[in-house]
């Protein structure tokens, strides 16, 4: 099992996400959350999982000075709709903004995990399409007013209100969608 092969590792999960944290701990591993501040910014000639695998990798950079044992692990994730990244919203407006662009229409949801140990680091990435029913400026309101999902790629989250009454269908990893491809994840430590 993954916990026995990885028992002497110091696993730091680089996220401040409250929903790649409770995944992750599903995986039944001792782990300890540090957060560095990064600037995410990213050249526009970047597109899709290029932009998600940058952002990775940049978030692991952070960490220097590793111990031989040190494990770090850091994603992001962005909505990918009309040949373009749609990140976080800056606020309520912008967030309706997103789920209007969203509502009636698939997208890609990509989310990138970057690995990093004393010797390597790997990177990987997962897509999943979701599918949204035409969304009423109603439900889009109440969701932004009630939830507040401002700090959701694509102004969501899957697991709540909008995702139950919302999302008609899902092609992929449904927790890829919130953040962390957990089976990729899986396999990928299994094979440190």
């Amino acid at each position: 099992m993954l916990s026995e092969k990885l028992k002497n590792k110091n696993i730091i999960l680089a996220s401040g996400s409250p929903r790649r944290q409770e995944l992750f701990k599903e995986l039944g591993l001792d782990f300890s959350i540090q957060v560095k501040a990064v600037e995410e910014i990213y050249s526009s000639t970047l597109k899709e999982d290029e932009i998600t695998n940058y952002l990775a990798e940049l978030k692991a950079a952070a960490f220097t000075e590793l111990a031989e044992n040190d494990i770090i692990i850091t994603a992001d994730t962005i909505v990918w709709l009309n040949n373009k990244a749609i990140e976080k919203p800056k606020d309520k407006q912008h967030a309706i903004k997103m789920l209007q662009e969203l509502s009636g229409t698939g997208h890609k949801v990509i989310t990138s995990i970057c690995i990093k140990t004393f010797l390597a680091q790997r990177v990987f990435y997962d897509v999943t399409m979701v599918y949204f029913k035409s969304l009423s400026m109603e439900e889009i309101t109440y969701y932004v007013e009630n939830y507040e999902p401002f700090d959701k790629a694509g102004a969501y989250g899957i697991q709540e209100w909008i995702g139950f009454i919302g999302v008609t269908k899902i092609e992929g990893s449904y927790f890829n969608v919130m953040g962390l491809p957990v089976h990729k994840l899986y396999e990928e430590l299994m094979k440190l």
